[in-house]
Protein backbone atom coordinates (compact mmCIF):
# COMPACT_ATOMS: atom_id res chain seq x y z
CA UNK A 1 0.00 0.00 0.00
CA UNK A 2 1.25 3.62 -1.13
CA UNK A 3 1.81 6.45 1.61
CA UNK A 4 0.52 10.36 0.33
CA UNK A 5 3.48 12.30 2.04
CA UNK A 6 1.19 15.36 1.51
CA UNK A 7 1.22 17.45 4.70
CA UNK A 8 -2.02 16.63 6.99
CA UNK A 9 -3.50 17.19 10.01
CA UNK A 10 -2.57 14.06 11.12
CA UNK A 11 1.16 13.85 9.82
CA UNK A 12 2.70 12.93 13.26
CA UNK A 13 4.49 9.36 14.05
CA UNK A 14 1.89 6.68 14.96
CA UNK A 15 2.90 6.79 18.40
CA UNK A 16 1.05 10.45 18.26
CA UNK A 17 -2.10 8.69 17.58
CA UNK A 18 -1.66 6.08 20.75
CA UNK A 19 -0.55 8.66 22.72
CA UNK A 20 -3.74 10.33 21.80
CA UNK A 21 -5.74 7.53 23.36
CA UNK A 22 -3.94 7.21 25.95
CA UNK A 23 -3.86 10.90 27.46
CA UNK A 24 -7.47 9.70 29.43
CA UNK A 25 -9.24 6.59 30.79
CA UNK A 26 -12.73 7.16 29.01
CA UNK A 27 -11.01 7.36 25.05
CA UNK A 28 -10.12 3.54 24.06
CA UNK A 29 -13.45 2.10 26.04
CA UNK A 30 -15.40 4.71 24.10
CA UNK A 31 -13.81 3.36 20.79
CA UNK A 32 -14.54 -0.20 22.15
CA UNK A 33 -17.90 0.25 22.90
CA UNK A 34 -18.59 1.87 19.35
CA UNK A 35 -16.88 -1.31 17.86
CA UNK A 36 -19.61 -4.03 19.85
CA UNK A 37 -22.66 -1.46 18.77
CA UNK A 38 -24.02 2.05 18.14
CA UNK A 39 -24.50 4.17 20.48
CA UNK A 40 -25.48 7.76 21.50
CA UNK A 41 -23.56 10.25 22.82
CA UNK A 42 -25.37 10.67 26.05
CA UNK A 43 -24.86 6.85 26.40
CA UNK A 44 -21.09 7.29 25.94
CA UNK A 45 -21.28 9.92 28.47
CA UNK A 46 -23.01 7.52 31.11
CA UNK A 47 -20.20 5.05 30.07
CA UNK A 48 -17.21 6.90 30.13
CA UNK A 49 -18.06 9.22 33.28
CA UNK A 50 -17.30 12.41 31.18
CA UNK A 51 -19.13 15.36 30.44
CA UNK A 52 -20.72 15.85 26.96
CA UNK A 53 -18.84 18.54 26.05
CA UNK A 54 -15.90 16.11 26.80
CA UNK A 55 -17.77 13.18 24.81
CA UNK A 56 -18.21 15.71 21.80
CA UNK A 57 -14.45 16.52 21.86
CA UNK A 58 -13.86 12.69 21.51
CA UNK A 59 -15.98 12.12 18.90
CA UNK A 60 -14.97 14.61 16.41
CA UNK A 61 -11.61 13.88 17.39
CA UNK A 62 -12.86 9.98 16.27
CA UNK A 63 -14.64 11.01 13.07
CA UNK A 64 -11.42 13.07 11.85
CA UNK A 65 -9.35 10.31 12.06
CA UNK A 66 -12.16 8.04 10.28
CA UNK A 67 -12.56 5.87 13.42
CA UNK A 68 -16.58 6.44 13.60
CA UNK A 69 -18.80 7.58 11.86
CA UNK A 70 -22.41 9.14 13.02
CA UNK A 71 -25.79 7.84 11.57
CA UNK A 72 -28.26 10.16 12.52
CA UNK A 73 -27.36 10.81 16.81
CA UNK A 74 -26.01 7.31 17.19
CA UNK A 75 -22.04 6.92 16.61
CA UNK A 76 -20.63 3.05 15.29
CA UNK A 77 -17.32 2.33 14.26
CA UNK A 78 -15.11 1.93 10.99
CA UNK A 79 -13.65 -0.54 10.17
CA UNK A 80 -10.60 1.56 10.38
CA UNK A 81 -11.57 2.26 14.39
CA UNK A 82 -12.15 -1.60 14.76
CA UNK A 83 -8.46 -2.40 13.64
CA UNK A 84 -7.09 0.57 16.41
CA UNK A 85 -9.63 -0.46 19.30
CA UNK A 86 -8.40 -4.15 18.60
CA UNK A 87 -4.78 -3.21 18.69
CA UNK A 88 -5.00 -0.91 21.67
CA UNK A 89 -6.95 -3.53 23.66
CA UNK A 90 -4.28 -5.98 23.21
CA UNK A 91 -1.78 -3.64 23.89
CA UNK A 92 -3.64 -2.89 27.32
CA UNK A 93 -3.60 -6.79 27.95
CA UNK A 94 0.22 -6.95 27.30
CA UNK A 95 0.48 -4.27 29.92
CA UNK A 96 -1.27 -5.59 32.41
CA UNK A 97 0.58 -8.99 32.04
CA UNK A 98 3.57 -7.61 31.85
CA UNK A 99 3.05 -5.65 35.31
CA UNK A 100 1.49 -9.05 37.20
CA UNK A 101 4.91 -10.24 36.34
CA UNK A 102 7.27 -7.57 36.88
CA UNK A 103 7.75 -7.64 40.44
CA UNK A 104 8.46 -11.64 40.36
CA UNK A 105 9.99 -12.40 37.35
CA UNK A 106 13.37 -12.14 39.08
CA UNK A 107 12.27 -15.16 41.28
CA UNK A 108 10.85 -17.10 38.23
CA UNK A 109 12.90 -20.15 36.11
CA UNK A 110 14.68 -18.83 33.24
CA UNK A 111 12.50 -20.89 31.33
CA UNK A 112 9.00 -18.88 31.95
CA UNK A 113 11.16 -15.71 29.87
CA UNK A 114 10.47 -19.01 26.96
CA UNK A 115 7.17 -19.12 26.89
CA UNK A 116 4.37 -17.22 24.45
CA UNK A 117 2.84 -13.80 25.82
CA UNK A 118 -0.46 -16.36 25.91
CA UNK A 119 1.23 -18.45 28.20
CA UNK A 120 1.68 -15.54 30.60
CA UNK A 121 -1.42 -14.38 30.67
CA UNK A 122 -2.93 -17.77 31.21
CA UNK A 123 -1.18 -16.95 34.54
CA UNK A 124 -2.09 -16.29 38.12
CA UNK A 125 0.40 -14.07 39.72
CA UNK A 126 -0.07 -13.93 43.64
CA UNK A 127 2.38 -11.53 45.44
CA UNK A 128 2.45 -10.67 49.13
CA UNK A 129 1.89 -7.49 49.99
CA UNK A 130 2.91 -5.43 53.35
CA UNK A 131 -0.80 -5.54 54.70
CA UNK A 132 -1.12 -9.02 53.12
CA UNK A 133 2.14 -10.93 53.54
CA UNK A 134 0.20 -14.50 53.63
CA UNK A 135 -1.82 -13.94 50.14
CA UNK A 136 1.04 -16.40 48.55
CA UNK A 137 0.07 -18.62 51.33
CA UNK A 138 -3.65 -18.26 51.26
CA UNK A 139 -3.59 -18.68 47.88
CA UNK A 140 -1.95 -22.20 47.60
CA UNK A 141 -3.92 -23.36 50.21
CA UNK A 142 -7.23 -22.95 48.89
CA UNK A 143 -5.44 -24.58 45.67
CA UNK A 144 -4.39 -27.62 47.75
CA UNK A 145 -7.71 -28.30 49.88
CA UNK A 146 -9.15 -29.88 46.58
CA UNK A 147 -6.12 -31.69 45.10
CA UNK A 148 -6.45 -35.49 44.52
CA UNK A 149 -2.71 -35.87 43.52
CA UNK A 150 0.34 -33.94 44.69
CA UNK A 151 3.55 -33.54 43.55
CA UNK A 152 6.08 -31.01 45.53
CA UNK A 153 9.93 -29.64 44.64
CA UNK A 154 10.40 -27.65 47.11
CA UNK A 155 8.01 -27.91 49.24
CA UNK A 156 8.05 -25.12 51.81
CA UNK A 157 4.89 -23.61 51.35
CA UNK A 158 3.06 -26.73 51.63
CA UNK A 159 4.65 -27.56 55.30
CA UNK A 160 3.52 -23.38 56.71
CA UNK A 161 0.09 -23.11 58.53
CA UNK A 162 -2.55 -23.43 57.04
CA UNK A 163 -1.22 -25.31 54.44
CA UNK A 164 0.33 -28.44 56.50
CA UNK A 165 -3.31 -28.59 58.11
CA UNK A 166 -4.80 -29.53 54.56
CA UNK A 167 -1.55 -31.64 53.18
CA UNK A 168 -2.04 -33.97 56.69
CA UNK A 169 -6.00 -33.82 56.04
CA UNK A 170 -5.41 -35.07 52.38
CA UNK A 171 -2.41 -37.38 53.44
CA UNK A 172 -5.12 -39.32 56.22
CA UNK A 173 -7.76 -39.23 52.65
CA UNK A 174 -5.43 -41.49 50.74
CA UNK A 175 -4.27 -38.69 48.13
CA UNK A 176 -0.76 -39.37 46.98
CA UNK A 177 1.46 -36.84 47.96
CA UNK A 178 5.75 -36.96 46.81
CA UNK A 179 7.61 -34.18 47.95
CA UNK A 180 11.38 -33.67 46.99
CA UNK A 181 12.80 -31.33 49.64
CA UNK A 182 16.46 -29.83 50.64
CA UNK A 183 17.89 -31.89 53.66
CA UNK A 184 17.55 -28.63 56.16
CA UNK A 185 13.92 -28.45 55.12
CA UNK A 186 13.34 -31.60 55.81
CA UNK A 187 15.03 -31.35 58.99
CA UNK A 188 13.21 -28.48 60.04
CA UNK A 189 9.66 -30.64 59.36
CA UNK A 190 10.70 -33.23 61.68
CA UNK A 191 11.91 -31.22 64.29
CA UNK A 192 8.66 -28.76 64.21
CA UNK A 193 6.30 -31.51 63.72
CA UNK A 194 7.44 -34.80 65.59
CA UNK A 195 4.68 -37.01 65.84
CA UNK A 196 2.46 -35.87 62.87
CA UNK A 197 5.75 -36.46 60.82
CA UNK A 198 6.22 -39.66 62.32
CA UNK A 199 2.63 -40.68 61.47
CA UNK A 200 2.72 -38.79 58.18
CA UNK A 201 6.12 -40.89 56.93
CA UNK A 202 4.36 -44.45 58.28
CA UNK A 203 1.75 -43.89 55.37
CA UNK A 204 1.98 -45.68 51.91
CA UNK A 205 0.73 -42.69 49.82
CA UNK A 206 3.38 -40.30 51.37
CA UNK A 207 6.91 -40.44 49.83
CA UNK A 208 9.37 -38.18 50.72
CA UNK A 209 12.71 -37.30 49.06
CA UNK A 210 15.84 -35.49 50.00
CA UNK A 211 17.97 -33.68 46.87
CA UNK A 212 20.94 -31.24 47.73
CA UNK A 213 20.66 -29.30 43.89
CA UNK A 214 17.21 -27.81 44.15
CA UNK A 215 16.76 -24.75 42.47
CA UNK A 216 15.72 -21.26 44.03
CA UNK A 217 12.22 -21.81 43.25
CA UNK A 218 9.38 -24.60 44.03
CA UNK A 219 7.76 -26.18 41.98
CA UNK A 220 4.54 -28.08 42.27
CA UNK A 221 1.89 -30.05 40.55
CA UNK A 222 -1.86 -29.97 41.99
CA UNK A 223 -3.37 -32.26 39.50
CA UNK A 224 -3.57 -30.71 36.44
CA UNK A 225 -2.67 -27.14 37.84
CA UNK A 226 0.90 -26.34 37.85
CA UNK A 227 2.65 -23.61 40.91
CA UNK A 228 5.96 -22.22 40.91
CA UNK A 229 6.32 -20.70 44.73
CA UNK A 230 9.08 -17.92 44.58
CA UNK A 231 11.15 -18.06 47.98
CA UNK A 232 13.27 -15.41 49.32
CA UNK A 233 17.23 -17.27 49.05
CA UNK A 234 18.23 -16.86 52.50
CA UNK A 235 14.83 -16.82 54.73
CA UNK A 236 12.80 -18.89 52.76
CA UNK A 237 9.97 -15.91 53.27
CA UNK A 238 7.05 -17.09 49.99
CA UNK A 239 6.86 -14.06 48.35
CA UNK A 240 4.55 -15.00 45.50
CA UNK A 241 3.03 -18.17 43.63
CA UNK A 242 2.12 -18.55 40.38
CA UNK A 243 -0.47 -20.88 39.21
CA UNK A 244 -2.39 -21.81 35.71
CA UNK A 245 -3.59 -25.19 34.09
CA UNK A 246 -1.90 -23.77 30.54
CA UNK A 247 -0.42 -26.80 29.21
CA UNK A 248 3.35 -25.76 28.36
CA UNK A 249 3.88 -24.54 32.15
CA UNK A 250 2.29 -27.21 33.39
CA UNK A 251 4.71 -30.00 30.80
CA UNK A 252 7.22 -28.26 32.45
CA UNK A 253 6.16 -28.37 35.98
CA UNK A 254 5.96 -32.66 35.38
CA UNK A 255 9.46 -32.46 33.59
CA UNK A 256 10.91 -30.74 36.67
CA UNK A 257 8.86 -33.23 39.30
CA UNK A 258 9.86 -36.08 37.63
CA UNK A 259 13.75 -35.52 37.11
CA UNK A 260 14.24 -34.32 40.65
CA UNK A 261 11.94 -36.58 42.00
CA UNK A 262 14.33 -39.69 40.12
CA UNK A 263 17.50 -38.22 41.52
CA UNK A 264 16.26 -37.74 45.02
CA UNK A 265 17.27 -40.08 47.80
CA UNK A 266 14.48 -41.87 50.08
CA UNK A 267 14.30 -40.22 53.73
CA UNK A 268 15.54 -43.06 56.28
CA UNK A 269 12.09 -43.26 58.22
CA UNK A 270 14.14 -43.63 61.56
CA UNK A 271 15.59 -40.06 61.19
CA UNK A 272 12.18 -39.04 63.32
CA UNK A 273 13.44 -41.63 66.10
CA UNK A 274 17.06 -41.00 66.47
CA UNK A 275 19.44 -38.24 67.98
CA UNK A 276 19.66 -36.35 64.60
CA UNK A 277 16.10 -34.73 65.54
CA UNK A 278 16.77 -34.14 68.65
CA UNK A 279 20.12 -32.14 67.92
CA UNK A 280 17.74 -30.37 65.27
CA UNK A 281 15.43 -29.85 68.04
CA UNK A 282 18.23 -28.33 70.38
Amino acid sequence: MGYDSTPHRYAEAPIGDIAYLARSEHRVPTLVALTERPRSRSELCELGGVSSSTMRRTLDEFEARIWIRKDGYQYTATRLGEVIASGMENLIERVETERNLRDVWHWLPDEVGEFTIETWEAMTVTVAEPDAPYRPVDRFESLLAETTELRLVRPEIALMEPCFDVLVRLIDEGVDVVLVARPESHTYFLSTYPERSADMMQQDNFTVLEHEGLPAYGTGLLDERATISCYEQDSGTVHALVDTEVAPIREWAQSVCETYASEGQPVESDRVKTGELDDAQD
